[in-house]
């Protein structure tokens, strides 16, 4: 009975050494993967351009059931959502693995192991300032390091703004520079987005335009399942000659007005009439830049927008989607979801 005893002991207690070895080992393994990832292909193959259906030209929105079933399927750009690619369970190793790396006992191990750096996740829908304090938090920089971060560098090819800060998981050095920092970057914006940027689909619809539509798709949408339709009636607001009409530009007009440290501020109906070139209540057509950093998904959204009749929208208490054709029918359902504080 007492060997037995310390039988199961010594199975357990090699089960748990074994569970700590491979949760120690998790960012170590998974450092590996997102320094491959941000590191220029060695291939020289053309790859695959983002399809695009609409057609600002001629005020359409074509309907191509090829785009809409690649899109749709599991392997597409639109699973490149808030929470990145690679399904649920990946995504929580990915979330556990840089949980760890954060934890004392584990950097202290790393240090000792010659293994140094950390991991800093860029979110979709940030911008550009909280990057860099998102950076100046994790390394300790000052705000003039801060700042050289958002300043383009004289001699870059692809200089770093609004709408390019690309949305990913960088795994850098601790005396990592804001150069060299931005130069990383950029080079993910080149590798993920510019690659798949042909010149045709640049003739269709320009880039900066293309991501300005892109950042407001993605500080308007809730999760990703209704990126497309959002930027169907943001097309059809614009080949109407409508305004914009977009809280999210109202926030970001009101960020802007001083030193904050809250970059998407509560809306008020006051701020309708905040006096900025991004206020797209009081300003036709689009913001001037974008205003945040969108993700794959939002930029691949604006470029194959879902054809709908819808004109407004909104989302219930719950989250849920609701658009309608007329304003009359967008009244109707707010008073419905949200009473006579619709009004």
């Amino acid at each position: 009975m007492r060997n037995s005893t310390a039988t199961r002991i010594w199975k357990y207690a090699a089960f748990a050494l074994a569970v700590i070895v491979i949760l120690l080992s998790l960012p170590l393994i998974y450092s590996r993967w997102v320094i491959h990832e941000q590191t220029p292909p060695a291939t020289s193959a053309a790859p695959a351009q983002f399809p695009v259906t609409v057609d600002p030209k001629d005020k359409m929105i074509t309907e191509n059931a090829d785009v809409d079933s690649y899109l749709e399927g599991d392997n597409s750009p639109m699973e490149a959502s808030a929470a990145g690619t690679g399904g649920l369970i990946l995504n929580a190793i990915k979330s556990l693995a840089v949980a760890i790396s954060k934890v004392p006992f584990y950097q202290n191990l790393a240090s000792l192991s010659g293994v140094e750096g950390q991991f800093i996740t860029i979110a979709p829908g940030m911008r550009k300032e909280q990057v860099a304090d998102l950076f100046g938090k994790s390394l300790s920089w000052d705000d003039a390091q801060k700042q050289e971060l958002l300043t383009p560098a004289p001699d870059s090819s692809l200089p770093l703004s609004e709408g390019s800060f690309f949305p990913a998981t960088y795994f850098v050095n601790d005396d990592i520079s804001p150069s060299d920092a931005q130069a990383l970057i950029d080079q993910r914006f080149a590798d993920n987005v510019l690659a798949h940027y042909g010149t045709t689909t640049q003739n269709i619809v320009p880039l900066d335009e293309a991501l300005t539509i892109a950042s407001i798709i993605q500080r308007e949408t809730i999760g990703g399942n209704d990126m497309r339709l959002i930027s169907g009636i943001l097309w059809n607001r614009i080949f109407n000659g409508m305004d914009l009409q977009v809280d999210a530009t109202l926030q970001y007009a009101k960020a802007n007005l001083a030193a904050t440290t809250v970059w998407w501020p509560t809306v008020a109906p006051k701020d309708k009439y905040i006096k900025s070139p991004y206020n797209t209540y009081e300003n036709a057509g689009l913001p001037p830049t974008p205003i945040a950093n969108p993700s794959v998904a939002a930029i691949v959204a604006a470029l194959n927008p879902i054809n709908t009749p819808c004109l407004y929208y909104f989302n219930d208490k719950e989250g849920n989607f609701h658009c309608s054709a007329t304003y009359a029918e967008h009244m109707a359902l707010l008073k419905q979801y949200y009473g006579a504080s619709a009004d």
